[in-house]
């Protein structure tokens, strides 16, 4: 993107389409296309600001399609957490849309490229408490992978368009927490990265009163524990 074309979206820009997006976005469903899609498109990220913001893409899309699914699963009945479900989902479903608007034609991918493997998705929807931790663990994912992006990315743009997003995302995991008694703060044992593979450079601090950055590379490794998403991932930034 040229200084120009950066410049166009500015600072005040951004926030007003982001507080708009969030106020006015409408809960999806999975598009039958992406589920059924026989082959799946490569994904590759370079280790620019370009890449790290789609691969910031990536991870709201897969968030975007999983709260519809579990909200069409029948498996979550009490009003309450319906309707929190449904929030989180417009969240995400707005979070596409702004990082979208941000990126323009920069964009690597449409929700259409995305392939989603069913056998996976059943498997995180088949009762309530799969469900609620499998949301659990999404928005811890995002909480870490946007930190762990921010120290490299250059563009101010980008950078606000990420940090207006990871502090809703630590909010959506505090809130399933609570629906689950869990504490509101992920401890140490529940991290999927343990001390041993965290990143000392990004990690100078750890533990509950901060939240760990992990690796674009760790989170990839994490996405495809889930086993929800049939497209390969490559590029230099997650070598």
């Amino acid at each position: 993107m040229s200084s120009a074309g950066r410049a166009a979206l500015s600072r005040r820009g951004l926030l007003k389409w982001g507080l708009y997006g969030v106020g006015a976005a409408v809960m999806t469903t999975v598009p039958k296309t992406v589920m059924a899609q026989a082959s799946a498109k490569s994904l590759t990220f370079n280790a620019d600001d370009i890449g790290i913001l789609n691969f910031a893409l990536l991870l709201e899309e897969l968030e975007a399609a999983f709260y519809p699914a579990a909200l069409s699963s029948g498996k979550i009945t009490n009003a309450k957490e319906i309707d929190y479900l449904r929030a989180i989902g417009n969240h995400e479903a707005a979070h596409v849309k702004f990082l979208r608007q941000v990126l323009g034609s920069n964009a690597l991918f449409q929700t259409r490229d995305l392939s989603l493997n069913k056998a996976g998705l059943a498997a995180l929807l088949r009762d309530r408490s799969k469900i609620l931790n499998t949301a659990v663990t999404l928005e811890d994912l995002g909480v870490h992978a946007y930190n762990g992006a921010g120290p490299s990315l250059t563009n101010p743009t980008y950078l606000l368009a990420a940090g207006s997003i990871v502090s809703v995302e630590g909010r959506h995991a505090a809130g399933v927490r609570s629906l689950l008694n869990r504490p509101t703060t992920e401890t140490d044992s529940e991290r999927l990265i343990q001390d041993s593979g965290l990143n000392a450079d990004l990690n100078p601090v750890k533990g509950r009163a901060y939240d760990e950055l992990y690796t674009p590379k760790q989170i990839v490794a994490a996405v495809a524990s889930f086993k929800i998403l049939n497209n390969p991932i490559g590029g230099a930034l997650v070598a």
